[in-house]
């Protein structure tokens, strides 16, 4: 048997992991998948995983362009050093994968843009009531002390999701992905049977179409937060007057959070096709208010029901502020 093609056919796929501007929660999704983490292992090695292996910088330096296979990175870029490994992997991998909602639209720490790093500083270190600072000291790239030089990272201004920033190959939405969709695209990875580059590795239906729940038509005259429910009734949340981001959101969750009598803040990402989620969602829930058997509202019923909507941004563009169209507060 010819050994070079022996070798070749057993050679295991290289794969690595990074973790940019996210909670960590994609880290540990990776082993939700149980039994099939053994599988992953048979058929890969893992040559970069800043939280599980004690691998360096200059190691993936180092590495021959195209040496790793595909590489998981989860976060959005916030940071020079987000950034400069987001450049790095993307030389040293085949295949980028961007992996979890804020990788691909900037998630929670998205919500960031609505701030200045200036402002950002200020609260967290200077006008914060539990923060001990009286010398008014805010973080800086460089500082002398008298060991030598001390570096951070610069913090940027904007937060920005991975495409930004570098080509992506692939997304894998969710906040985390769901171990199915990991499983999937981990099978579809071994298998070489991966779908046309840029493709979202979910489902193109909405959560609403995965949800234990009947889609609502029903007009609904007042919006309200889940706390402020009397009772959780077992039907459609929108029909209770509570924001549900399902017909706005991708599916691939199997409406997890709908079983657990909680609305979808919308973790999957855009629909196909669509070009922004919030204002997708906001149309949605235009063609529900109202009040049953009236055609139209007047300005001031309208101005009241906008009202109830205690946080839009936090609400309507949760994960997805610095992928939107408008994706961050305008700065002076």
């Amino acid at each position: 048997m010819d050994k070079k093609k022996t070798d070749s056919k057993d050679k295991k796929l290289q794969i690595a992991f990074y973790w940019a501007a996210s909670c960590g929660g994609c880290e540990i999704a990776v082993l939700d998948i149980d039994e099939a983490i053994l599988d992953v292992a048979a058929a890969a090695d893992i040559l970069f995983w800043p939280v599980a292996i004690d691998t360096k910088y200059k190691d993936v330096e180092a590495m021959k362009d195209n040496t790793i296979d595909v590489c998981f990175f989860n976060g959005a870029v916030r940071t020079s050093e987000q950034e400069h490994l987001a450049n790095l992997l993307r030389k040293k991998s085949k295949i980028l994968v961007a992996f979890g909602a804020c990788s691909i639209s900037g998630g929670i720490p998205g919500l960031a843009n609505i701030a200045s790093r200036e402002e950002i500083f200020k609260t967290a270190y200077l006008d914060n009531p539990s923060t001990e600072n009286p010398d008014k000291t805010i973080p800086k790239t460089s500082v002398k002390v008298k060991e030598g030089e001390l570096t951070l990272p610069e913090f940027y201004d904007t937060v920005k999701t991975l495409d930004q920033v570098v080509d992506v190959d692939y997304y894998l939405p969710g906040c985390p992905p769901s171990p199915w969709l990991i499983t999937d695209a981990i099978d579809a990875i071994i298998k070489n049977k991966l779908p046309p580059k840029g493709s979202v590795l979910a489902p193109m239906k909405s959560v609403c179409d995965e949800c234990r729940f009947e889609k609502s038509e029903k007009k609904i005259k007042s919006i309200k937060r889940i706390y402020e429910l009397d009772k959780i009734e077992d039907k459609c949340f929108l029909e209770q007057g509570v924001i549900c981001m399902g017909p706005a959101t991708r599916a691939g969750c199997r409406g997890k959070c709908m079983e657990g009598n909680m609305p979808c803040t919308g973790c999957g990402g855009l629909l196909p096709n669509s070009l922004d989620q919030g204002a997708s969602m906001i149309s949605a829930l235009a063609s529900i208010l109202g009040v049953e058997g009236e055609e139209n509202m007047t300005d001031e019923e309208v101005d009241k029901l906008i009202e109830q909507v205690k946080d839009v941004v936090g609400t309507f563009y949760k994960y997805t502020l610095p992928a939107s169209l408008i994706n961050r507060r305008v700065m002076k």
